[in-house]
């Protein structure tokens, strides 16, 4: 469902952010780790791991139901390889400073505890929800619960903003792709409002958005996607 502002509110702004790509480098780490340990190459191609992860003796890609054991292996066991996004961690220290944050990262649950000790370490002592799937439905009910005077999204990923646009259509949606290895790989989300790759530019969008305090414009619903 579409949340819809209703009445005056009544919170402070919030920012709703995910972790891998835009706070922490993910797939260079992950690369890394699977060519250390699993002599397993890992080469990008576009937005999506088909066809990604192969096996340097032969070249094979791998299977799909491969490829989740190995990146659970990596947050469970590997994190530590993550380094921060250049200024995000600026960044979002001066904007806690007007906005709640929560973090909503696909971790899951399993890697929830340990993505919290994981950001608190670097500075950043926030909230952090290990989901699955579309973020639409987390994020609406982040809203209904909170109640924030006007949100912002963060996300790496199309579909999670396609997926927070059908749900939560007031909130604005910011596409942030941090790790320059794969930003020309990943299409302008068109289901966000605005795509900055680097944090310098991203925090005064998202300072302008949040003092503000305006809902964001409905998209079309052909857009959000």
């Amino acid at each position: 469902m579409d949340v819809e502002t209703k009445g005056a509110p009544s919170g402070r702004p919030l920012i709703i952010s995910d972790c891998d790509e835009v706070l922490m480098h993910m797939v260079v780490p992950f690369g890394a780790w699977l060519a250390d340990d699993h002599d397993i190459a890992f080469k990008l191609e576009d937005a999506t791991f088909g066809n990604a992860l192969k096996r340097r003796s032969c070249g094979t890609p791998l299977e799909a139901s491969e490829v989740w054991p190995l990146l659970d292996g990596f947050f469970r066991h590997e994190m530590h390889r993550q380094t921060p996004i250049a200024g995000a961690v600026a960044a979002m220290t001066r904007l806690s400073q007007i906005a709640d944050v929560v973090i909503l990262t696909n971790v899951g649950p399993d890697h929830q505890d340990a993505r919290t000790v994981q950001l608190a370490a670097i500075g950043l002592p926030f909230r952090v929800i290990g989901s699955r799937g579309g973020k639409g439905e987390p994020v609406a009910q982040l809203i209904a619960d909170m109640q924030p005077s006007v949100a912002v999204f963060i996300d790496d990923l199309p579909q999670h903003h396609g997926s927070v646009a059908q749900h939560a259509a007031d909130v604005w949606r910011l596409h942030l792709v941090g790790e320059p290895v794969i930003a020309d790989k990943i299409p302008a989300a068109r289901a966000a409002h605005a795509r900055i790759d680097d944090w310098v530019n991203a925090e005064k969008w998202l300072y302008a958005r949040l003092t503000e305090g305006v809902a964001a414009p409905h998209l079309p619903k052909d857009e959000r996607a």
